[in-house]
């Protein structure tokens, strides 16, 4: 079965985007992510932003009919629209399958909010981010190693922005004998 377009009802072609394949419309260059396609292009295109992620089906009690009757590509049924996180990016979303559809330039602005949030989150709010990773390498939802790896990138974001803000605490630690 072919996938529509939700603002064309043409065909959708399919490319590499971000190390992942998914589905874009030729006219409009919206894009047509599966489950879970978002997040691994996003974790393609910064490695940084690798454990920060958003779950945009947290919450269907926030979700409104789309503007425009977007069908989803490939249930033809309304997709929903969210807020991605606490961003002001609208996403189109089909929670039958958990696909998500981007209009043009929205991966782009996800991405630049991502990094913005995550930088204040490691800064402000590094204990508490470090205990929901840790966390999570117990109870999922990723796999055991993608969720140590989630860890990882947090400490060693930590440590980047911690010497970036903090140059002479930094020189002094280094000056210890090791």
């Amino acid at each position: 079965m072919k996938k529509l377009c939700p603002h064309h009802n043409i065909p959708l072609e399919q490319a590499i985007f971000s190390g992942v394949e998914v589905d874009y419309c030729s006219m409009c260059y919206g894009l047509w992510f599966e489950e879970e396609e978002l997040r691994w292009a996003k974790d393609e295109r910064d490695k940084n932003l690798v454990w920060f992620d958003v779950d945009l089906f947290k919450h269907p009690e926030n979700f409104r009919i789309a503007s425009g009757r977007k069908l989803c590509p490939v249930h033809r049924l309304p997709l929903y629209e969210v807020r991605y996180g606490d961003s002001s990016i609208r996403v189109d979303v089909c929670p039958l399958d958990r696909g998500v559809w981007l209009d043009r330039g929205e991966f782009k602005d996800i991405v630049e909010y991502l990094k913005e949030k995550s930088d204040s989150d490691v800064l402000y709010h590094y204990l508490a981010k470090l205990k929901e990773e840790v966390w999570e390498v117990f109870s999922g939802p990723e796999l055991l190693s993608e969720e140590l790896l989630d860890v990882l990138a947090v400490l060693k974001l930590f440590q980047y922005k911690f010497a970036a803000q903090h140059p002479r605490l930094t020189a002094l630690f280094a000056a210890f004998p090791k």
